[in-house]
């Protein structure tokens, strides 16, 4: 690879790799066909660059270096597998011919639906998509989803043995199989968004890598589908969501609920990028679950105040979504929407009819949502001792000193929700 080279940061070289992984492992497995082998080869690729790039400059083909670079490491690979099964005469006669010196195509779309195949569960859909779409080594993957790195190289390793085993191509799924394997990326995509937003444990609420991580995906989904409202709202409801982010978090590192945020700090580029974003988009139709979501979060984020929020649009906004895509979190969300519009006592009847859902039963949310209305009607003891049971039943950290401050200053609720 000759050309004059351009000298880069080592961040701006990590930025780059990243964005060109799915293209360069794309042009590996549409030419070799073994998803798992080329996977690693492109690792290995996406290593060396990381190392050589910031020192020696980057190439002026930089594509066309990894392929040219994975594929020497996959025949590698290869040819080491052959000889351990003893064919080596027959690899010899065998050896692949070198592939496009660049990619062709985006294989973006082709391989989150590979990564997304049905015979994996979410844990392998999520580290294998970080992994092969996302180009983070294993240690990233680790960190981010804290868990130890043994335990992240398994999961890769066994959702690459499952796709080999299910004998998945690399092709798209036939149009009777694309709705049902869209969902699933979507639905991986929000799982990593909602992980890296609110962690399920450990000591710092926000993951910025995560949240930052499907932010990008889900903006390469929405280049390559711009006409899919799903795919629209998904990114939309990020954009909104995360803009909160800066005003979340106190100096001390505690939560800080949406009603008590300071507004001003909330990044209002991506607040205006989103809100034009789902704006644009709703009226195609038709609409699903993560336009309602984005829709309800643009209410949020275009009231000036917390009192300026439009409740009764959100109750609204809620009905349908709880019609569309029923769940515990949305039925919890609208219990707290009708105690704004209607009062805390109409929450809490809503609320005592919510819980006979097993899935709510003992979750910490349900008892933080009862405190907080029990707070807002004035049975002030009673706020506390569900504040402190909700404080219990959460492993995040942050969130057991907000639910406990809540708990020592009951009779001086937030304004309005309970939300973040």
């Amino acid at each position: 690879m000759s050309g004059a080279r351009q000298t880069c940061e080592p961040a701006r070289v990590e930025e780059l790799l990243r964005t060109l992984a799915p293209a360069v492992l794309g042009v590996l497995v549409r030419r070799y066909g073994d998803f798992g082998t080329c996977e690693d080869a492109v690792q290995e690729a996406l290593l060396a660059a990381a190392v050589q790039w910031p020192a020696e400059g980057v190439p002026a083909n930089p594509p066309g270096w990894l392929v040219k670079v994975a594929a020497r490491r996959w025949t590698e690979l290869w040819r080491n597998e052959t000889a351990r099964r003893r064919r080596e005469e027959t690899a010899a006669l065998l050896a692949p011919p070198e592939p496009d010196p660049a990619p062709a195509s985006d294989d973006t779309l082709t391989l989150l639906m590979l990564c997304c195949h049905p015979s994996l569960t979410p844990a392998s859909q999520v580290a294998l998509t970080l992994r092969a779409v996302g180009g983070l080594s294993t240690a990233e993957i680790a960190r981010a989803l804290l868990v130890p790195p043994a335990t992240a190289a398994q999961r890769i390793s066994r959702a690459k043995q499952t796709i080999r085993a299910s004998g998945a191509t690399f092709r798209m799924p036939p149009p009777d199989e694309r709705s049902t394997r869209m969902a699933a990326v979507t639905e991986v995509l929000y799982l990593i968004f909602n992980e890296g937003y609110t962690a399920s444990s450990g000591s710092a609420l926000h993951r910025v890598e995560l949240t930052a991580e499907a932010v990008r995906l889900t903006r390469q989904l929405h280049a390559l589908l711009a006409r899919d409202g799903e795919v629209a709202g998904l990114l939309a409801l990020m954009l909104l969501t995360d803009a909160r982010r800066p005003a979340r978090v106190g100096p001390d590192g505690a939560l800080v609920p949406l009603a008590d945020q300071d507004r001003s700090r909330w990044d209002a580029a991506a607040v205006a990028e989103g809100v034009a974003l789902i704006s644009r988009t709703l009226p195609r139709g038709p609409v699903g679950p993560y336009q309602l979501q984005a829709a309800i979060a643009a209410v949020h984020d275009e009231a000036p105040r917390a009192e300026d929020t439009d409740w009764p649009q959100i109750l609204t906004l809620y009905g349908l979504l709880d019609a569309v895509a029923p769940g515990p979190m949305v039925t919890l969300n609208r219990v707290v929407a009708v105690a704004m519009v209607y009062g805390p006592r109409a929450g809490l009847r809503h609320l005592a009819a919510a819980e006979a859902d097993p899935a709510l039963a003992d979750h910490h949310r349900l008892h933080a949502v009862r405190a907080h209305l029990l707070d807002l009607a004035g049975d002030h003891e009673a706020a506390r001792a569900h504040y402190e049971l909700a404080a219990r039943r959460t492993l995040n950290l942050p969130e057991q000193r907000y639910l406990r401050l809540r708990a020592a200053r009951a009779g001086h609720p937030p304004e309005a929700g309970a939300g973040s």
